[in-house]
């Protein structure tokens, strides 16, 4: 039984999630091809090696073609300033993309697991129902390709298991589609909830609407590492070098064991 556990010791996000499984040994070319079973143009993914604190990893970024023909990294991420390089797009519109796909049947419930837990915390957050909700910050090309991207990473490491540590959380404010919100943002505190938390005192968010959203729909437990044979470790980059502490997240893979 094979087990990843994320080490969220500076949080989480898609990228970062992509970034720790690639390094971990996810075959980058054979995600590549995955992806481009989604219905969707003008995108490529990129990884390159970065430091963070003297501790290398894999960087992610998604490049996105503009209607100039420019190439340009949607985001910096969803803990960045707010771009909006698109229309918000719907729960609905979300599941027609993924859906209209070829990838396999388990990939793509899973990636609308996890989109569905972003608008259902959303949909709590602003009382509308999560069909009503515009999913601004996670809609774009760039978090769809972060939540597949994730999906497919499981899938083809062939995790049986998904396992994480608490979850750091910072201070302070961001800016968003809805204006100036308080970290943790309220839909990403929502998507917390029933994780163990604690606070850290750093500047800026730690873990992502999208980073939340894929552990309550693949995490099946959070503690400590669990009882494994380790096999591979891998670390995936964030956008920012904090002073603090290195930006990485932290994979272990490895066989289960009683």
């Amino acid at each position: 039984m094979a087990i990843a556990y994320f080490d969220c010791f500076s949080g989480i996000s898609g990228d970062m999630i992509i970034g720790a499984l690639v390094d971990a040994g996810l075959d980058f070319d054979t995600l590549n091809s995955e992806l481009e079973k989604l219905p969707l143009d003008g995108f490529r993914l990129t990884r390159k090696t970065v430091t963070r604190q003297h501790i290398a990893g894999t960087k992610i970024d998604v490049l996105v073609r503009t209607a100039e023909g420019r190439e340009i990294i949607e985001g910096p991420g969803e803990s960045g300033p707010f771009h909006d390089h698109g229309e918000a797009r719907h729960l609905d519109d979300l599941t027609a993309i993924i859906e209209g796909s070829t990838l396999d049947g388990a990939v793509r419930n899973r990636a609308i697991e996890v989109f569905d837990h972003l608008a259902t915390a959303e949909s709590k957050v602003h009382g509308i129902s999560k069909q009503e909700v515009h999913l601004h910050e996670v809609s774009g090309v760039d978090a769809i390709v972060d939540v597949v991207g994730a999906c497919i990473g499981l899938a083809l490491l062939d995790i049986d298991q998904v396992y994480a540590s608490a979850l750091p959380v910072g201070r302070g404010f961001i800016h968003c589609a809805h204006g100036r919100m308080p970290v943790p943002a309220p839909g990403a505190l929502e998507l917390m909830r029933d994780m163990p938390v604690y606070h850290t005192g750093i500047e800026g968010e730690l873990v992502t609407p999208t980073g939340a959203a894929f552990l309550k729909a693949t995490a099946d437990g959070h503690g400590v590492l669990p009882r494994m044979i380790l096999r591979t470790i891998g670390y995936g980059a964030g956008t920012k070098d904090l002073p603090e502490h290195p930006n990485l997240l932290r994979v272990c893979i490895g066989d289960g064991v009683d």
